[in-house]
């Protein structure tokens, strides 16, 4: 019998806030039974495995992503909007750097194609018509952007940028301003 009280949502934002507290790596359903003071066996009601565990948490941290870039990006367009959603993930990333991590998680394509990780995608392209991209280039700038922030995103994390100057505040703002500069002047053909 299933302990009263536990659901597998609630298992799985317990879960999350462990991954921001220990990180992703570390999440296993041992580590949550422990948190809750109950047996392991007792959550295997609620969840498959601990691979289970961390996809239900990838799928959460995906949608929350999700779902702070839609409302960032509403009424936005070109820098403005650029700018914003490259904010959200940093700004997810330092108050959450579990879930963040989770959102790299590699989930099973069918699990994949079923997550908010299309909505990335699309917010992504949406920015980039405010800059005339046809494609294959616009294929292209989605993935430099996505390298961009998530490289930024990790270095800045693991403390890459905090012993020098400029401050990384500065060096963020830079780098947004010549991106949005190189897509406004995106050489024609560049894709081909």
């Amino acid at each position: 019998m299933a302990r009263a009280g536990l659901t597998t949502e609630r298992l799985v934002r317990a879960g999350a806030e462990l991954a921001d507290e220990v990180g992703f790596d570390q999440v296993t359903v041992s580590a949550l039974a422990r948190r809750f003071d109950v047996k392991v066996a007792s959550l295997y009601s609620h969840l498959k495995s601990s691979h289970d565990l961390k996809t239900r948490i990838a799928l959460l941290a995906l949608e929350e992503l999700a779902d702070r870039a839609a409302e960032a990006l509403a009424g936005r367009a070109g820098r403005d909007a650029l700018t914003a959603f490259a904010n959200v993930y940093r700004d997810y990333a330092r108050e959450h750097p579990g879930r963040y991590a989770a959102a790299r998680f590699r989930l099973d394509p069918e699990t994949a194609a079923a997550s908010a990780g299309g909505r990335h995608a699309q917010m992504t392209r949406a920015i980039l018509r405010g800059y005339d991209l046809t494609e294959p280039d616009q294929t292209h700038a989605v993935r430099l952007l996505g390298s961009v922030f998530h490289g930024y995103v990790s270095l800045e994390a693991a403390g890459g940028f905090s012993h020098s100057a400029p401050d990384s505040q500065e060096s963020w703002t830079w780098i947004l301003d010549r991106l949005d500069a190189l897509l406004r002047n995106w050489p024609a053909n560049a894709g081909t």
